[in-house]
C-alpha cells in the first residue's frame, strides 16, 4: 500500500485523510498496545496518545523504511514511556521470584490461538511482557532493550527466556484443560 498521498493530505490537515489513515492502522496498532499494556483501559489510553504523536510527527517521516514500521515504533515507544511512568518496568520483579521451566516447546506456541496468546501475554509480569514484546514481536536487539529499559543485556536475555517459559507453562496448562 502506498501511503504517500494519504500522508501529504494528513499533513495538510484534511480530516478525511486522517480518518482513513486511522482506519487503516488502528487495528494493528491497538494490538501493539494490548501486547504491552496489562489491560485494555491502559492500552486504549496509550493508543490515543500514540495516534496524536503519529499525526503530530507525520511531517518528520522521512520515507525511509516502511511507514507502518515507523508508526509501530512510535506506538511501541509510547507503551514503553507509559510503563516507565507507571514505574512498573524497572525492578518490578526479581529474576529469582519466579522459577519456570525453560524448555524448547515451540510447538505449543504454534498451536495457540491468537486471542489466547494475547491474553496470556497481558497476564505476564510487566518486565517479562515488555522484554518479550520488544524482542520477539518488535524485533529490538537485547542491547537496544537494555538501553531503553536501563538494564543489562543479560537481564534482557534472562527476562525473555523467563517470559517464554512463562508462556509455555501457561499454554501447557491450557492444553491440559482442553483435554
Amino acid at each position: 500500500m502506498n501511503y504517500d498521498e494519504l500522508i501529504k493530505d494528513c499533513i495538510k490537515g484534511k480530516s478525511r485523510a486522517q480518518r482513513e489513515l486511522f482506519d487503516l492502522l488502528s487495528q494493528k496498532m491497538m494490538t501493539v498496545c494490548l501486547r504491552y499494556m496489562q489491560n485494555s483501559e491502559e492500552a486504549e489510553d496509550v493508543f490515543q496518545i500514540s495516534f496524536v504523536k503519529v499525526f503530530n510527527s507525520l511531517k518528520d517521516y522521512n520515507q525511509q523504511g516502511s511507514f507502518e514500521g515507523w508508526v509501530r515504533r512510535i506506538f511501541a515507544n509510547s507503551c514503553l514511556d507509559q510503563l516507565r511512568k507507571n514505574k512498573k518496568t524497572k525492578n518490578d520483579i526479581s529474576l529469582d521470584d519466579v522459577d519456570f521451566r525453560i524448555e524448547n516447546n515451540d510447538f505449543i506456541l504454534e498451536k495457540m490461538a491468537a486471542d489466547d496468546l494475547l491474553k496470556e501475554i497481558q497476564n505476564m509480569p510487566d518486565g517479562y511482557r515488555t522484554v518479550f514484546n520488544m524482542f520477539a514481536i518488535e524485533g529490538f536487539s537485547h542491547k537496544e532493550i537494555a538501553d531503553h529499559l536501563g538494564v543489562t543485556e543479560s537481564t534482557s536475555k534472562s527476562q525473555y527466556k523467563r517470559a517464554r517459559s512463562y508462556l509455555i507453562n501457561c499454554l501447557e496448562k491450557l492444553g491440559h484443560e482442553e483435554r
